[in-house]
């Protein structure tokens, strides 16, 4: 049954389909249609003047002898977009409009290929009688398992317009987060991949063609022109091993990584740093508030939203311990105590998480806490980036300097022995 009241009773339920088409002046066009089936999508398109090339079905898989370039799989949505459907969306329900008309109406509204696409296969779901939960769950790869189950209790409680609301919001908040920490990292890898750029290339360009000065001197050279001269001899000749014993680290590496029990290690080691450790745990935990706040607030039971939370916790500690919360949860202990126990949230969100217990706001004081956590990363990021920049300045600063002086020692003792 189609949400908002109404029932959609039809003996043939429309489906969504994407079109490859020649219109009147022989060039090709793409495009969503809704239609029962295939061949009354082609008729369709042929009364609108349109030479049907490639009609497939909407799925979130291709359909056996359909083109690739249908799946709803290359149409995975970003976050902007899904901030755009939930923000829309909820305006649209808060109208009072039925779901089927929202989403005809954001089709209509939207200039997004890749989101009208969504949006019409989302359609053609709740016209055959399914509810939005159920249609987000059909399209895994857009809309993750937080989506449908927030989607699920705002319907059943009658609050859906709010439920999306919160998503959209849950939605900008993760993102503007993503991008501070990307802006906050930026800086500092760009400094160190020109740093090493700049480096390769005087070892392997500039300091050749100088050492090669130094060949016909007899006098002993000091040890520091010489470590430089090997570095350089070995850089030139042996570059391409060089770089190949790289990449067969980096890729040892990752297989390592996806190794539960070295990963496991690897994150606990992380978590344990000064700097990094506090970064990284909060950015992690700021993220599983967020979403606690959005399921329960939702009307999702605390047990589910225990359990929704634990894949957006990235360390695999903190996840063990989210696992162990839902546990002592299912056994009958407070959220409040469970997560302490757990020792996943600092303080302030245990705190904050027993205030919201005992008053029955706990879904707002897990909103305070996402932002109180939200702030502690950025500061994070600042003081680390603060810290990180002068001391890549440095190292950088050293390593040409020595080549500096690798190159001027042996020409200052050249003068020494030329003055005597």
């Amino acid at each position: 049954m189609a949400q908002s009241g109404e029932s959609v009773e039809r003996t043939h339920p429309l489906a969504a389909f994407e079109y490859l088409a020649l219109d009147g002046k022989g060039q090709n066009t793409r495009g969503v249609i809704e239609a029962d089936t295939a061949r009354s999508a082609r008729t369709l398109l042929r009364e609108r003047g349109l030479n049907a090339l490639e009609v497939h079905e909407l799925n979130d898989k291709t359909k056996p002898g359909g083109s690739a370039d249908f799946s709803l799989r290359r149409n995975r949505l970003g976050s902007k977009q899904l901030v755009v459907l939930t923000e829309q969306l909820s305006t649209l329900i808060h109208a009072g409009l039925p779901i089927d008309e929202a989403l005809s109406a954001l089709s209509d509204e939207t200039d997004d290929a890749r989101l009208k696409r969504v949006v019409a296969a989302l359609r053609a779901r709740v016209l055959e009688g399914r509810t939005l939960a159920d249609a987000f769950r059909e399209f895994p790869d857009s809309f993750p398992e937080l989506f449908p189950a927030t989607t699920a209790a705002g319907e059943q409680t009658g609050k859906l317009g709010e439920a999306l609301s919160r998503l959209a919001e849950y939605t900008q908040n993760r993102d503007s987060l993503q991008r501070d920490l990307i802006a906050a990292l930026a800086y500092p890898m760009l400094l160190l991949t020109v740093a090493l750029a700049v480096v390769t290339g005087l070892m392997t360009s500039v300091v050749p063609k100088i050492v090669a000065v130094f060949d016909n001197v007899k006098a002993e050279l000091p040890w520091l022109t010489k470590l430089l001269i090997h570095l350089s001899n070995l850089l030139v000749h042996q570059g391409v091993w060089l770089l190949l014993g790289l990449v067969i680290v980096i890729v040892g590496a990752v297989a390592l990584l996806r190794q539960e029990r070295v990963r496991n290690r690897l994150d606990a080691t992380l978590l344990r740093l000064p700097l990094i450790g506090r970064l990284l745990r909060a950015a992690d935990t700021a993220r599983a508030a967020r979403t606690l706040a959005v399921l329960i607030g939702s009307g999702v039971p605390v047990l589910d939203a225990l359990k929704l939370a634990v894949p957006t916790l990235r360390r695999l500690p903190l996840r063990e311990g989210m696992r162990k919360a839902a546990t002592r949860v299912r056994e009958g202990a407070s959220l409040g105590r469970a997560l302490t126990e757990a020792r996943v949230f600092p303080a302030v969100t245990l705190r904050l998480v027993a205030s919201g217990e005992k008053s029955g706001r706990l879904a707002e004081m897990l909103d305070a806490s996402a932002d109180h956590l939200a702030r502690d990363v950025r500061q994070a990021m600042a003081v680390t980036n603060a810290i990180l920049s002068p001391i890549l300045i440095l190292f950088v600063g050293a390593i040409v300097l020595a080549i500096v002086l690798a190159i001027l020692l042996p020409i200052f003792e050249l003068n020494t022995l030329i003055s005597q």
